[in-house]
């Protein structure tokens, strides 16, 4: 299994007792309509299948596991901080209409005043708002995704043009 043929759901955060059971941290949304019976952990590079004996989803973005095969803490220590990834036939289906900010992700950032910024390499969620990463020269430009900013979104051409606050891309310049 290559990472072309997988998706990335998350990373393993803990253990918990000292029969091997695993804390799963969801970092994709969708995480409460997943099927799990093959996880794909990232192990030096690879990608190492784990069948899944048992799996607890909890409320809060996260998972208890037991892998077979990893029976005892100290098996499943070595298992930490891994990428967790699942087959691209697992991935669930969404609406043509359920557009989300971090589907945003690769599209190009046009500026109104500064033309073409960057691709957008990250969305993240964080408590106050939504805010996009673009590559912009060589470095990270930062701007908040809100409605205000956006004058178009072009689903097709993968575009989304904004109008930033004055001074926001110039402090990048520096």
């Amino acid at each position: 299994m290559t990472l072309e043929q997988t998706f990335y759901i998350g990373y393993i955060t803990k253990t918990r007792g000292l029969k091997g059971e695993l804390q799963l941290f969801f970092e994709f949304e969708d995480y409460l309509d997943l099927e799990f019976d093959i996880l794909f952990l990232e192990i030096n590079k690879k990608l190492v299948p784990f069948f899944v004996d048992s799996i607890k989803v909890q409320q809060n973005s996260t998972a208890y596991l037991n892998l077979e095969d990893v029976d005892h803490i100290d098996k499943a220590q070595p298992l930490l901080r891994k990428k967790v990834y699942l087959s691209l036939d697992k991935m669930p289906e969404r609406h043509p209409d359920d557009f989300r900010w971090t589907d945003l992700v690769g599209f190009l950032v046009i500026d109104e005043e500064h033309g073409e910024l960057g691709d957008i390499t990250n969305v993240q969620e964080l408590p106050q708002q939504t805010m996009a990463t673009v590559d912009f020269d060589g470095k990270e430009l930062m701007f908040p995704l809100n409605e205000d900013l956006i004058l178009g979104i072009d689903a097709k051409e993968k575009i989304i043009e904004v109008d930033l606050p004055e001074g926001l891309v110039d402090l990048y310049l520096e």
